[in-house]
């Protein structure tokens, strides 16, 4: 089991669906902290109503970002965390942090890395004029959106942008849990730059095509 610090800048939709999970036994992770930059985030309202500490660390008055990075690396040692889950951070991350949490960052990115990285990707894929887009969970390493990826799915782009973001938005929802819970169960190992999944040690259902996106690698359900 991991102890999992969750960090979010905004709604905190992605944030709920780790929580959801973790409290539903689909994923075997302790959630002592959640915490934001923004002090009218929504995630923090989310995880209050799961009975979760928020830790608000503002962003804003720091001399760079190593100085505020080594500020929220002291408020998570407070809760003993091992993991943390970037869950709509905002933020580019120092290697102050990084380091402080070698090869246990997940960050989940809204779009097929390496393709379209930043913080306007699913805007960039759409206006491209890609044919196929969707999002990804990889480890974090000093370089942006650069980690090696641990799972993907694959959204068409159809209709308007908003109806686009919606999907990937669901998508996020069902695969960063699945990549969390394959890191709890110590799955997950790293060749050069590419992950491997090692397989489950009990039978389960695996998903590979949801609401017309494909997934891979596929998602479990246990049987």
């Amino acid at each position: 089991m991991i102890r999992l610090a969750i960090l979010a800048s905004a709604n905190g939709t992605n944030a709920q669906a780790i929580i959801e999970a973790a409290r539903d036994g689909r994923l075997d992770a302790r959630i002592p902290v959640v915490l934001t930059n923004k002090e009218d985030a929504g995630v923090i309202a989310r995880a209050r109503n799961f009975g979760i500490p928020v830790e608000v660390v503002p962003s804003k008055g720091h001399r760079n970002r190593a100085e505020y990075d080594a500020l929220v690396v002291e408020t998570l040692r407070k809760y003993d965390v091992d993991t943390v889950a970037l869950a709509g951070w905002m933020r580019i991350l120092s290697e102050v942090f990084v380091n402080a949490f070698q090869d246990r960052i997940l960050n989940l990115h809204p779009a097929l890395l390496p393709s379209f990285k930043g913080a306007t990707a699913i805007a960039d894929a759409y206006e491209h004029g890609v044919r196929v887009t969707g999002c990804s969970v990889h480890l974090v390493t000093p370089e942006l959106d650069a980690g090696p990826v641990i799972i993907q799915a694959a959204v068409p782009v159809n209709g308007t942008v908003d109806e686009l973001e919606a999907q990937i938005h669901r998508m996020e929802h069902r695969i960063f849990p699945q990549a969390l819970q394959w890191f709890a169960e110590g799955r997950i190992s790293v060749w050069g730059h590419k992950i491997n999944v090692a397989p489950a040690s009990e039978r389960v259902k695996k998903i590979d095509y949801i609401e017309g996106c494909i997934v891979s690698p596929p998602l479990e359900e246990k049987i």
